[in-house]
């Protein structure tokens, strides 16, 4: 018999029974919040490349990718590894007609291809357009000749809604600064448009973007210039939507992302300070497809970091978020920020360069649980990089801020991740560090979030209806259910299953003279 609490008044028999069988959860899938780490591969015998530059997972659940450098001729590969771990080099370039040294990733094209670029090689030595299935055999597409073609594409290509694929090149073109080209899936190449070094800008470094208007979005940085964005329609006709001179932003290095209001956002890595310093500490700024700009937020290298050289995301709740690096100033490790599409700016997370990380280089991805994630450079728990502790983390945050250390890495499972993760139809993250492992080439790894089992939070029986809420965690699926015996392995779904949107959940259960009950929540795994 249960005793009632010294000083408190007792309860009704049926309640205290209620109460302590409710609190005999028997949580199902783990035991407690955890993260598990997993080195994939470490690029140390060079067979398979070294230095990895981002992942993408296929349509057959394998993740694709390219290194920079190595493999079995020295200028780099592609390769794929499967969720287990399991490599394999795909393709070895061998500098000639074949190309040399991606220095972008993938992308899967609708025909179930990989495409991408090196930036070398090739028959003129100015770079390539290849394809190559997921058994290896590759296709060069087309040899850039550096002239006015253009040479040296940089920033990766995308498929567009006509099958075709769109890039640029960093360099050639008839005035030198660059071109915009698409290429047919078969390697029947078209070159766009010729940047001149002028208005219109010169040497693009991020990829395009496709609007919804069909057209593409992009910017240009380089010395030529402040920099600029720009549209081109698939025909080739580029329109100058806007020219930075320094004071309102300058030099763009990070794509745009396009907003579900229709607009454009993107980041400048200099510039608009309140001292007109043109070489200030950046800006946010969102742009109309007609070219009517605005300059949402001026950083200004305190509280708030500087240089958001990572670029954005649109979370779902329509806010932006991104990270500045801080210049790879000790005493400024960067921050994580909100921004809403009309310019009110708020730090979510200032790094101390320690054990929270230090330096963030790739853009955030969100999880499905609502989460952003990301990496820092520097900073964590082991090492000693750019006058901060550490050789790299893996975060998460909140929407609302609250960041979490997942990952510090130590060397040699990596150092100064830099690409983006990407979320694996399993639920994982997966990522490449850019340097590092036992081998120092890099490596490729798996962090798995083991949620956090379930706990009642809080009993109430009133009026003949007991109400149970358990602690959650954004988007889990959970299952309460009862049984009369403990005893027994059969138990019975009180309701359907429930997904999580916030930190707890609640369901009821209509309480009768009948035997009692035992209440337990399962989270599917």
């Amino acid at each position: 018999m249960t005793e009632p609490v010294p000083g408190r008044k007792p309860v009704s028999a049926l309640l205290t029974r209620l109460l302590c069988a409710a609190l005999l959860v028997l949580p199902v899938f783990g035991a407690q919040a955890g993260v598990v780490f997993t080195s994939l591969h470490l690029f140390q015998t060079f067979t398979n490349g070294a230095y990895p530059n981002q992942l993408v997972q296929g349509s057959d659940g394998d993740f694709y990718g390219t290194a920079y450098t190595r493999g079995a001729n020295n200028y780099g590969t592609v390769f794929k590894i499967s969720t287990n771990g399991v490599v394999t080099s795909l393709y070895s370039f061998t500098g000639g007609n074949d190309g040399a040294n991606p220095e972008s990733g993938l992308v899967q094209g609708s025909d179930g291809n990989f495409y991408g670029t090196t930036f070398g090689g090739g028959t003129n030595g100015n770079g390539t357009v290849f394809k190559i299935g997921s058994n290896g055999a590759l296709t060069s597409l087309y040899s850039f000749t550096g002239g006015n073609d253009g040479g040296k594409p940089l920033a990766g290509l995308v498929q567009g809604n006509d099958g075709d694929f769109y890039g640029t090149t960093l360099w050639g073109g008839t005035n030198g600064w660059g071109t915009v080209f698409k290429i047919t899936s078969n390697g029947l190449p078209t070159s766009l448009y010729s940047f001149t070094g002028a208005n219109d800008g010169a040497n693009t470094r991020a990829r395009l973007v496709q609007g919804s208007d069909g057209n593409f979005y992009g910017t240009t940085a380089s010395a030529a210039s402040y920099g600029t964005v720009f549209k081109i329609t698939p025909n080739g006709a580029l329109t100058t939507l806007y020219s930075f001179d320094g004071y309102d932003g300058g030099y763009p290095s990070a794509g745009l992302v396009q907003g579900s209001d229709g607009n454009f956002y993107g980041t400048t890595d200099y510039g608009a300070s309140d001292s007109n310093d043109r070489f200030a500490y950046g800006t946010v700024f969102k742009i109309s497809s007609g070219g009517a700009l605005t300059r949402l937020y001026s950083f200004n290298g305190t509280n708030d970091g500087g240089y958001p050289a990572g670029g954005l995301v649109q979370g779902s709740d329509g806010n932006l978020y991104g990270t500045t690096g801080g210049g790879f100033v000790a005493s400024n490790p960067g921050t994580v920020f909100r921004i809403s599409t009309n310019g009110a700016l708020t730090t979510l997370h200032s790094f101390n360069g320690t054990n929270d990380g230090g330096f963030p280089n790739g853009p955030l991805v969100q999880g499905s649980d609502g989460n952003l994630y990301g990496t820092t450079g520097g900073g964590g728990t082991d090492g000693y990089r750019f006058g901060v502790v550490g050789y790299g983390t893996v975060f998460k945050i909140s929407t609302n801020g609250a960041l979490t250390t997942l990952y510090s890495f130590g060397g040699n499972d990596g150092t100064s991740p830099q690409a983006a993760l990407v979320q694996g139809s399993d639920g994982s993250f997966y990522g490449t560090t850019s340097s590092g492992g036992l081998g120092g080439a890099g490596t490729i790894f798996r962090l798995t979030i083991v949620p956090a089992a379930p706990a009642l939070q809080a009993v109430a029986l009133t009026n003949g209806t007991l109400s149970l809420t358990w602690s959650t965690e954004a988007g889990g699926v959970y299952q309460p259910q009862f049984s009369s015996d403990l005893s027994s392995s059969n138990w019975t779904n009180l309701g359907g299953a429930l997904t999580a949107a916030g930190a707890t959940l609640s369901t009821t259960d209509s309480v009768t003279n009948g035997p009692r009950r035992f209440y337990r929540v399962v989270l599917s795994p």
